[in-house]
């Protein structure tokens, strides 16, 4: 019996670190910390120091990591409803509500420690307004309050190559703001498409997502309005003289394809397709990101 009992605590053990690395989102911090890495690159014309490169992508991530678990803190009961995120740590009860403050706590705390001591106070302080953009003010305030709650709540997801940029040179230049503008507008054509696959489940959970309260035609004009926009904002790095050739070329055909897809779900519309946009969507912000890192080290410029 007390061998059994032993067992049972060694197994809650490792199913509680799962849990709580689950809390994180592991896939979204992955690319959070991936645009702040290049914002470092990009911000220096060699190396980045390997301490800098080191301790900002620790602490990023932790502090990442803390903003996700207090979502799903704060998003429980909707999740409990959503088919997509019902299987979450605190919906399915792997993680008490109190066990889930106290892991977001330590762990945004120690990001936050290890950017102000090891990186410097600016990157600690703009990545703790981040955090309070995201957890509080989007989570709490703008997502349940006005189907437009992507559209501004953007701009705390847009910030990580801001903060890699910051890491480096300690200081925000204009060339930062533009990979800001770039995640800024990336979001809505993002996002959407996945509501509009899930719209239902929004409706049942009661979030007034655009295709919930605006319907499927004006979220799909939208969603083609943005890319444009998009499309025109991720031409700035070559037109600012940031890029060369190598950027422009695989912008262009990554704009391409988006530009293409999201005409095609406009003019007839399909899960399928939608669901295609939105994990294209993700591949392309990580490959303009990529191109601009390689553009960054390897540029062929118009003589």
């Amino acid at each position: 019996m007390n061998n059994r009992s032993v067992l049972d605590k060694s197994f809650y053990s490792v199913e509680s670190l799962r849990s709580f690395y689950s809390l994180c989102k592991p896939r979204v911090t992955a690319l959070i910390v991936f645009t702040a890495i290049i914002g470092m690159f990009l911000a220096t014309p060699g190396m980045v120091p390997w301490d800098i490169l080191i301790a900002a992508s620790i602490g990023i991530a932790f502090v990442s990591g803390a903003a996700a678990a207090f979502n799903c803190l704060i998003e429980e009961k909707i999740d409990a409803l959503m088919a997509r995120t019902r299987a979450r740590p605190l919906p399915a009860g792997q993680v008490s509500q109190r066990e889930t403050v106290i892991f977001s706590s330590i762990l945004g705390g120690l990001g936050l420690l290890i950017l102000f001591y090891l990186v410097n106070p600016l990157t600690m302080w703009l990545t703790l307004i981040t955090f309070f953009a995201y957890a509080v003010i989007y989570t709490i305030f703008l997502k349940p309050a006005t189907p437009m709650n992507i559209v501004i709540g953007g701009a705390s997801g847009a910030m990580p190559p801001v903060l890699g940029w910051a890491a480096v040179n300690n200081y925000v230049a204009p060339e930062a703001i533009v990979l800001f503008l770039i995640i800024f507008c990336w979001t809505p054509p993002h996002f959407w498409a996945l509501a509009l696959y899930r719209r239902e489940e929004y409706a049942k959970a009661g979030m007034p997502m655009l295709p919930v309260t605006h319907g499927e035609k004006f979220t799909l004009l939208h969603i083609v309005l943005y890319t444009i926009i998009l499309v025109v904002v991720t031409m700035m790095p070559f037109s600012v003289g940031m890029t060369g050739l190598i950027y422009l070329v695989f912008a262009t055909i990554l704009n391409a394809f988006f530009l293409y897809y999201v005409v095609m779900l406009y003019r007839n519309y399909s899960d399928k397709l939608s669901m295609k946009i939105f994990k294209y969507s993700i591949l392309y912000l990580g490959l303009i990101f990529t191109a601009l890192l390689i553009d960054h080290y390897f540029k062929f410029k118009f003589i």
